[in-house]
């Protein structure tokens, strides 16, 4: 095959057969094929767009590019689960658990933060001792005994997407639905499980702003789900303002323990029990959707979900304790107030500036190689609709020294808008998809 022809049929608006699509991705991470050809077949796709068959096309030759998992030495039906991103979303922590503890096996990859967005491997990282490393034996092993595994992705699972998105975060083509959707559903199907529940957000805090870019994006990764044979569903959840009252990496594991404690804040703890629910139907443990949230809430409450997590945090090596104290995690010494500076409603937190103001406490990174500090972040006080008089501590910021904690509180401060007139709180699940 010859890569101009297949450059030259995309930029002219034709499909790519899937033998033209196979020999791009294997080219590409064998280096047979240059960026700057690779370049221009993304600039073509990211202006042609690909088709359904495509995009299924694209997404199984990244799965195939590297390693894959085979989860069949466990039994029943592993349910994964993943989030586009946010801010504050520590939702893996609470729904993992909770949909272990009703009977669904959960063998998780997730991966570290980038940006403002965390991630779970540098949240379970701040509990003393725990391992996110495991080898596959032990990490079979642990899902079979425990019924869970929360570990760090491996680095030889699908390279070619390593390689593309590196190129395609330099070329200005990311933000194509069928190369966001191919990025994120090879990853999920090379890692093995039998179900899949997406948690697409959209707001200021998320990738997709717009409730009808979630949609499209969310129905096309449902979409890839169905034609690779795995129940998908995909929920359009709002990251508006913050999901929950903490952002951070310690301050986040503080707040999931909370949540399966049953005191956790009101918005969190709905999304997780739809999440975990949406995994225990899908996990063939329930007959209908809304049976699997009101199982999901019971693990809740019973506390079946906590002593999962708990039996988690053993087997990785951590202290258990935690589940019993919270405050065994370190949270950092440098704290600054964000003071209300008028009287009224909370009518915005951007969730995007509380996130950029996160990061800049030290709780997020500003590329891969950099190092984070567990225990900054920020501790809301405060969501939209919460009335606050002028003095008001709107949220605290943690850092590891005092000029960083005053500079993260002025960025936090640019979150805020209150206003005289109580504006309506924001949907938290605006649709569900494939349900």
């Amino acid at each position: 095959m010859d890569m101009q022809d297949i450059i030259i049929r995309k930029r002219d608006g034709g499909a790519l057969s899937p033998a033209e699509i196979r020999f791009f991705v294997d080219g590409y991470v064998r280096e047979e094929i240059p960026d700057y050809q690779a370049s221009a077949l993304l600039m073509a796709i990211y202006f042609q767009g690909l088709d359904r068959g495509e995009t299924m096309e694209l997404t199984e030759a990244m799965r195939r590019s590297g390693d894959t998992v085979d989860l069949s030495a466990v039994p029943g039906i592993k349910v994964d689960k993943h989030s586009t991103g946010g801010v504050g979303d520590k939702t893996t922590l609470i729904v993992g658990p909770i949909a272990a503890a009703c009977g669904v096996p959960v063998a998780k990859m997730s991966g570290r933060g980038l940006g403002f967005t965390g991630g779970t491997v540098d949240k379970l990282e701040s509990i003393p001792g725990l391992r996110t490393t495991l080898e596959p034996e032990a990490f079979m092993k642990q899902v079979r005994e425990t019924g869970i595994a929360l570990i760090g992705q491996s680095g030889h699972i699908t390279p070619a997407d390593k390689k593309l998105y590196a190129l395609r975060d330099v070329t200005g083509t990311v933000e194509n639905m069928s190369l966001i959707a191919s990025s994120i559903m090879s990853k999920k199907l090379a890692a093995g499980s039998d179900a899949i529940v997406l948690d697409v957000k959209c707001g200021r805090g998320a990738f997709m702003k717009s409730q009808e870019d979630a949609r499209r994006l969310a129905q096309i990764m449902v979409d890839i789900g169905a034609d690779a044979g795995r129940r998908t569903i995909a929920m359009i959840t709002d990251m508006s303002q913050p999901l929950g009252d903490a952002v951070g990496n310690a301050l986040e594991v503080q707040e999931a323990i909370h949540v399966l404690r049953g005191e956790g804040p009101e918005d969190i703890t709905e999304l997780s029990v739809e999440i975990a629910g949406a995994m225990i139907y899908l996990g063939g443990r329930v007959r209908t959707y809304e049976e699997g949230a009101y199982v999901a809430r019971q693990a809740l409450v019973s506390g079946a979900g906590l002593e999962k997590f708990r039996a988690l945090i053993t087997a990785q090596g951590g202290d258990p304790l935690v589940c019993d104290d919270p405050s065994i995690l370190t949270v950092s010494p440098s704290e600054c107030d964000v003071i209300a500076q008028e009287t009224g409603y909370i009518r915005q937190i951007d969730a995007e500036q509380i996130g950029i103001a996160s990061q800049h406490s030290g709780a997020g990174r500003a590329t891969k190689e950099d190092s984070i500090d567990p225990g900054a972040g920020i501790l809301l006080h405060v969501k939209v609709g919460d009335h606050v008089s002028k003095g008001d501590v709107l949220a605290s910021v943690f850092s590891s020294g005092r000029k960083k904690a005053d500079a993260a509180a002025a960025q936090a401060r640019k979150a805020y808008i209150i206003d005289k007139k109580k504006p309506e709180k924001p949907t938290l699940i605006k649709e569900i998809i494939g349900k």
